[in-house]
């Protein structure tokens, strides 16, 4: 590849027509990325998932080499497009009425355009201040990707010390998130007639105790007066939540199987550790009432995801530094999980601030306004511009 500078509309068209899907490879992505970054002066270092050799995470510093660099964090992955009625290519960038539509225009290729093109510009201007680029994958399965992404970046580059991850805010600081995990569940039963149910285990019925319990914690979690931190966000307390459920072969047979996901959004404040606990709790008391009809009947848990809350920091170095370019001195927090959190718990300060609307994200006829893609340019050009002094 030749010496080239792309503006940051031509960087998104070369990212969305990558089609990463969390299930698939994004090496392709990560190879032009390496690539391009190789013709403007930029060495980048790749880290391949030794578990997934066909994914991996890309990082970069330019700038002195020290440490104190800001980092600009961003996903490389992309949810599926399936059985979604889409209107345009959702890998071709189409402008239409103001917005640019495609798959992760919005979450969150906008932003990691955006960032390349920062990245390349404080490469040909000059900072004094180092300016590193992080981009993970797997962030829409669960966040696994960043956390061997930081341990990786560690190692070969002077440590940041001020995170933006760039999911979608509407170029507004967002100081915290709640964390978040979630436990697949699959209970085993013992199949019999369902005439004589009573000498079998349906794990379906078996599951019913353990959803129910979820809901009257929300129950509780919602009447409950909110601590301080917690009372900013929306809903202001911790949720436990089933959105998918299988099991059963047919109506008239106790249900060997059934398998769920329990997922937790925990407000800051609260210890994952302790609702971990609260559920496991609930599963050895359901798989009792299972043995006790029949040995074999048991219940496997295993985590499925786990990310840690963006705890806001009140005046730290991250939160400063975006309040400083955008002029935005509100408080924002959001529900979901991102990056961020992982970056805090290894050391960094850290806030989310990108273009585009959450709304958005994940929809089919994805897409990111103009404006607002044209507001992350011009946030990129501030942070340069505060680099070089």
């Amino acid at each position: 590849m030749s010496a080239m500078k792309l503006s940051p509309k031509d960087l998104l068209d070369r990212l969305v027509s990558f089609p990463t899907v969390s299930r698939d490879s994004n090496l392709p992505l990560v190879n032009w990325v390496a690539d391009y970054l190789k013709s403007n002066g930029i060495e980048p270092h790749i880290w391949p998932d030794p578990e997934q050799p066909h994914k991996a995470a890309i990082f970069a510093h330019v700038g002195p080499d020290e440490e104190g660099a800001v980092v600009l964090s961003g996903h490389t992955d992309v949810v599926p497009i399936d059985g979604q009625p889409w209107d345009t290519d959702p890998f071709v960038v189409t402008e239409r009425d103001g917005k640019y539509f495609g798959r992760g225009t919005c979450d969150m290729k906008g932003f990691d355009a955006l960032a390349i093109w920062a990245l390349v510009e404080a490469q040909h201007l000059g900072v004094s201040r180092p300016l590193q680029l992080a981009l993970s994958f797997d962030e829409e399965v669960g966040c696994t990707g960043a956390p061997p992404m930081i341990e990786a970046m560690q190692k070969v580059l002077p440590k940041g010390s001020a995170v933006i991850v760039g999911e979608p805010s509407m170029m507004q600081a967002v100081t915290g998130h709640k964390g978040g995990f979630g436990f697949d569940t699959h209970l085993i039963g013992y199949e019999v007639h369902s005439s004589i149910m009573h000498t079998g285990v349906n794990a379906i019925m078996a599951a019913a105790p353990l959803i129910d319990w979820a809901n009257h914690r929300n129950s509780e979690n919602m009447s409950a007066p909110p601590s301080d931190l917690a009372a900013v966000f929306n809903p202001p307390w911790t949720t436990c939540h089933v959105g998918m459920i299988e099991g059963g072969t047919a109506h008239n047979i106790t249900a060997k199987d059934c398998r769920f996901m329990m997922d937790f959004r925990v407000v800051p404040g609260e210890k994952v550790s302790q609702w971990k606990d609260a559920y496991m709790e609930q599963v050895r008391l359901a798989e009792t009432r299972m043995q006790a009809v029949h040995p074999d009947a048991r219940i496997e848990v295993s985590n499925s995801f786990s990310v840690p809350a963006l705890v806001p920091e009140g005046g730290g170095e991250a939160e400063t530094l975006v309040r400083a370019l955008t002029g935005d001195n509100a408080t924002h927090v959001v529900s979901y999980g991102t990056e961020a959190g992982q970056f805090q718990e290894a050391g960094y300060s850290a806030v989310i601030c990108g273009p585009g609307d959450i709304a958005q994200a994940h929809q089919p006829n994805e897409f990111i306004t103009v404006d607002q893609f044209d507001a992350g340019h011009v946030f990129m050009q501030k942070l340069v511009d505060r680099l070089r002094i």
